[in-house]
């Protein structure tokens, strides 16, 4: 059972949404035949902490906007937005079904060098969702540094998954950590990162990936726009687990 997965590395115009849903409105366009499309971590602003003057409810414009390309794509689309919700801000994944269906995971780590900590409210509750015969577990950015948190819990996602905006001058911790993810999880792994520089004058390389339950780079983008859809097999990912069957020997632990 194969599953496709669009990756769009792509610039995002700082803390414009109508420009940034035009312009990936475009490129999703461009995309035939997949079963899931990610974008990366706060795709219509840029990494901001301007969370008041650009945060939007659910049910606002990207969302609907979501809905709408989900349901011309005939695929779940996934990314993370800024909601506001009751007085608090979150940097949320949502999840979007062709259907409508929606579903969403809330950043559980967040950045306390640029003070997100102190603008946004953290999540508490991981995400997986099964689609097309896999079980996928969304994730945003920083999370990709806590090996715990992104623990394959008695092989419970085959998919792992990241949405990005991490910085060149660090990307290097990036590409490692997408393999070290993949190799102790044995589970497939994409991150997806954004491209060039923002108001803030931080530069981004992109780097997306799609890494192999092994730890091998099934693809790995350079720093310029790109649409690539990947091709996972989920019959070589069950063979892999049964061969080298180390989740059996994984210390039981729980999460407070």
């Amino acid at each position: 059972m194969n599953l496709k997965v669009s990756v769009v590395q792509t610039d995002i115009y700082w803390e414009n949404s109508t420009a940034n849903l035009a312009s990936l409105e475009e490129k999703i366009a461009q995309i035939d035949q997949t079963d899931l499309i990610i974008l990366p971590e706060m795709f219509t602003t840029g990494f901001t902490m301007n969370a008041a003057q650009v945060a939007e409810p659910m049910n606002f414009m990207t969302h609907r906007w979501m809905k709408q390309m989900a349901a011309q794509a005939g695929a779940v689309v996934v990314g993370s937005v800024i909601i506001k919700e009751r007085e608090q801000f979150f940097n949320r994944l949502l999840w979007v079904e062709p259907s409508g269906k929606t579903d969403f995971y809330d950043k559980r780590h967040l950045f306390r060098m640029v003070k997100e900590n102190d603008v946004f409210s953290g999540g508490n509750k991981k995400l997986i969702k099964e689609w097309k015969g896999w079980r996928i577990c969304p994730l945003i950015c920083y999370d990709l540094r806590f090996p715990v948190w992104s623990r394959n819990k008695n092989l419970e996602y085959d998919l792992l998954l990241y949405v990005a905006s991490w910085p060149e001058k660090r990307i290097q911790v990036w590409d490692k950590l997408l393999m070290a993810r993949a190799i102790e999880n044995q589970s497939y792994v994409i991150g997806v990162n954004r491209i060039g520089t923002d108001d803030l004058g931080i530069n981004y390389v992109g780097h997306s990936a799609v890494i192999e339950y092994s730890g091998n780079p099934v693809y790995e983008a350079k720093n310029q726009e790109i649409i690539y859809t990947a091709t996972l097999d989920k019959e070589k990912l069950h063979e892999f687990r049964q061969k080298f069957p180390s989740y059996l020997d994984a210390d039981d632990f729980t999460i407070h």
